[in-house]
């Protein structure tokens, strides 16, 4: 109600600057029609996926390491902290000179934005798990990945869980920056595509698709949180 008033009765905003609902809706429509809409859709999406699992994964793992050794937090943690310092963007340049421009920085890009948030708070969570508990587990003989499994993940799963809609909502930020550079499908290039061509209606529309993705993947784990908030 109010994006139309300010459109259509107010006036402050020219249709170039703010289209109205409706025209937003009709170029939505457009790209369903032409098909382009699955073909960005599809191109962001597999991105994102690739990209946040081997983020993820890499973040769990190297998380729990510098979590459960102080020799390995001593001789990595400093490193890591000052390389998640480091803005997406100057990540860019590095990846395409290395690995051209094909789906490859794209994809590293996004496992880029997904490692750090994963990685911190593994850490942090682990590092912080009650040393009572700990002690019991190593009392029935649990060691190293054994204690892991079985007594420190499953105490920091809510902890984890967060970390983990942090990198996920970290890998959407990143996908955009990737294709905004070195792309030609994508909902980053349709922002910069309908940026160069005045076509402010398709990129509300991209903004609000991302918009939407985003909530939706993240809604996903809040759920798996809240079971797990719920069964601890």
């Amino acid at each position: 109600m109010t994006w139309q008033l300010a459109t259509a009765v107010t006036g402050f905003f020219s249709p170039s600057q703010l289209p109205a609902p409706g025209d937003v809706v009709s170029a939505l429509g457009a790209l369903v029609r032409r098909g382009d809409l699955w073909t960005h859709l599809q191109a962001s999406g597999s991105r994102v996926l690739v990209g946040y699992l081997a983020g993820a994964v890499t973040g769990l793992t190297l998380g729990s390491s510098v979590g459960l050794s102080v020799f390995v937090r001593r001789l990595l943690a400093p490193t890591v902290a000052a390389f998640r310092t480091v803005p997406s963007l100057a990540w860019v340049p590095l990846l395409l000179l290395w690995f051209g421009i094909d789906e490859t920085p794209k994809i590293l890009m996004v496992a880029i934005g997904a490692f750090f948030p994963v990685y911190t708070t593994t850490a942090s969570a682990l590092s912080h798990v009650d040393s009572q508990l700990v002690e019991v587990g190593r009392a029935y003989g649990r060691r190293g990945v054994s204690l892991l499994a079985t007594v420190m993940l499953p105490a920091a799963a809510p902890e984890l869980v967060n970390g983990l809609r942090l990198g996920l909502a970290n890998a959407w930020l990143f996908v955009v920056a990737a294709e905004l550079i070195a792309s030609s499908k994508g909902l980053g290039f349709l922002l910069l595509d309908s940026q160069n061509t005045g076509r402010t209606d398709v990129m509300l529309v991209a903004i609000v698709l991302l918009a939407g993705l985003g909530k939706l993947t993240d809604s996903a784990l809040a759920a798996v949180e809240k079971r797990l908030v719920r069964r601890r």
